[in-house]
């Protein structure tokens, strides 16, 4: 299956949404000018000097091998991760040693291979499943046991290291209501990178927040204004964080991707990837924050 045949067989697919506005609740907004620790913490990923800007190396998968459950890339450097998007929040990020996290793993959106770690959100069951297979090593769970009880995951394995920072969604679409710690935005610490996923955030954060998160070099956002976070804030929480690369996830139409990549051309540059894969390094992150947009599954 070629390329453009992929893309549009998936842009067919895309669900209309209703574009709601619902209410941002449940933190105190950010302070003006509120500065992050600029160590990504951790003993698998470390803080270097400046980025040296360069272009993009983006690898392709075989998408026909994609589509039929046989998926093989390229052997990865020491220094480099591979992050593609699968549709909706759902990423496969690959570190050198091979080891591979599947983002919102869920019952609607699968890996073409079996994670070794899966991370979850539960807002929606398109961020989380009761059933994740039982091969898979390590299932983080966004959310803890109770109301009153937050995940708190800080995992090694091989060369990864993934940490999670709780935050508040709304119990249900449409309520006043909060699920206290029902989300988690993870930290993926890869060949000394580290890489957000925000999962379903329903609101700005907090300076305890943001330093809790650290030093950002790659942030995967829900952009869809409505269901998570509303535009405003989520340029808020983007402008904050300060990642060289940020990629827009979770956004159900082009229409509503568009309506973020106006906002976002105001503040930083955009580029437009013709396939879904990425490979990130240090060394070719751009020198100043821009949007990558990977096509894919809404």
């Amino acid at each position: 299956m070629n390329i453009s045949r992929w893309i549009v067989r998936f842009v067919l697919a895309t669900i209309a949404h209703s574009l709601l506005s619902l209410p941002v609740f449940a933190q105190p907004a950010m302070p003006q000018g509120a500065e992050m620790a600029q160590a990504c913490p951790g003993p698998v990923a470390a803080d270097h000097a400046t980025v040296i800007p360069a272009a993009w190396h983006v690898s392709a998968p075989n998408l026909g091998a994609l589509n039929s459950g046989a998926f093989h890339l390229a052997a990865l450097n020491s220094d480099q991760v591979r992050l593609t998007f699968l549709g909706h929040a759902t990423f496969l990020i690959e570190s050198p040693q091979l080891v591979r996290i599947a983002t919102d793993y869920n019952d609607y959106v699968r890996t073409p291979l079996l994670p070794d770690i899966v991370t979850m959100n539960h807002a929606h069951n398109t961020h989380y499943t009761d059933r994740p297979d039982p091969a898979i090593k390590y299932v983080l769970r966004g959310w803890g046991e109770s109301p009153d009880q937050l995940a708190n995951w800080d995992l090694k394995y091989r060369d990864v290291r993934v940490r999670n920072v709780p935050t508040n969604i709304r119990s249900f679409y449409g309520s006043t209501t909060t699920e206290r710690y029902g989300n988690s935005i993870f930290i993926f610490e890869i060949a000394n990178l580290c890489i957000a996923h925000l999962g379903h955030l329903h609101h700005t954060l907090t300076q305890q927040q943001l330093n809790e998160i650290g030093r950002i070099d790659a942030v995967m956002a829900p952009v869809d204004g409505s269901y998570t976070l509303d535009l405003d804030g989520m340029m808020e929480v983007l402008s904050a964080l300060k990642a060289p690369l940020i990629i827009p996830m979770h956004y159900y139409s082009q229409y509503i991707l568009d309506r973020f990549l106006d906002r976002a051309r105001k503040l930083w540059d955009v580029e437009t990837a013709e396939i879904p894969s990425v490979v990130v390094s240090k060394a070719t992150l751009p020198g100043t924050p821009k949007v990558l947009v990977l096509p894919g599954r809404f």
